[in-house]
C-alpha cells in the first residue's frame, strides 16, 4: 500500500545511521539513504514534528549462528553522521537491541508528545528497521516507511522486507512522497 497520508502529530525515526553502520557495505549507497533522511529531518523539523535519532551502542545477550559484525566498538563508531544536523530538539535513543523501542522510553515519550504515528528510516531495513516497525504498530502507532531512505547489508533481506513484510505492519512510500505530504499539511 502507498503512503496515503500523515497524522497531524507524525513523528520522524531514525535508525542507525551512524559512523560505524554506515561504513558496512550495503546493497544500496549509503550516501544517499542517509541524504534522503537528513531531508526527511530536516521537514519534520521545519514542520515542528518530533525527529528520533536512534544510534545503537551494543548488543542484546545470546547466541546467534551468525556472529556479531564488530567485537568492541571504536571511537566515534555509534556517533550520528553529521549530514543529520542532529538538533537540540531532536529526541536522541542509544539503543542495544535492533528495535528502537525495547528497554528505551520511545513509547511513552512519543505518547506523551501526541504522537499516533512514525515514519521510520534507517539501516538495517531487515532489522533495526524492520523490529522497530513491528514494535511501533503493535504499540498502536501508525507506520510508514520511507524506502528510499534505507538500506540493508543483503539486497535479498531488504527486498524480502519492502515486499512481504512492510505491507503488514504500514505504509510504504519514498521521501518524495512523504514531503509531499507534509508539503500539503498532511501532517
Amino acid at each position: 500500500m502507498a503512503v496515503t497520508t500523515l497524522d497531524p502529530k507524525t513523528a520522524l525515526i531514525v535508525i542507525d545511521l551512524q559512523k560505524g553502520i554506515v561504513a558496512f557495505p550495503t546493497a544500496h549507497p549509503t550516501s544517499e539513504v542517509v541524504r534522503q533522511a537528513s531531508l526527511l529531518a530536516d521537514a519534520f523539523r521545519g514542520r515542528g514534528l518530533p525527529v528520533v535519532l536512534v544510534n545503537v551502542a551494543g548488543a542484546p545477550p545470546g547466541r546467534t549462528e551468525q556472529p556479531p559484525r564488530v567485537g568492541s566498538f571504536p571511537d566515534g563508531w555509534a556517533d550520528l553522521v553529521p549530514e543529520l544536523k542532529q538538533q537540540p530538539t531532536d529526541h536522541i535513543v542509544t539503543k542495544r537491541t535492533a528495535g528502537a523501542f525495547v528497554n528505551t522510553d520511545r513509547e511513552a515519550w512519543l505518547k506523551g508528545e501526541g504522537v499516533t504515528q512514525v515514519v521510520i528510516v534507517g539501516v538495517a531495513t531487515s532489522m533495526g528497521v524492520e523490529a522497530t516497525a513491528r514494535h511501533a504498530r503493535d504499540l498502536g502507532f501508525n507506520v510508514t516507511l520511507a524506502v528510499d531512505a534505507m538500506t540493508d547489508t543483503n539486497l535479498n533481506a531488504y527486498a524480502n522486507s519492502i515486499a512481504h513484510v512492510f505491507p503488514s505492519l504500514g505504509e510504504t512510500g519514498t521521501t518524495r512522497d512523504i514531503l509531499g505530504l507534509l508539503a500539503k499539511g498532511s501532517a
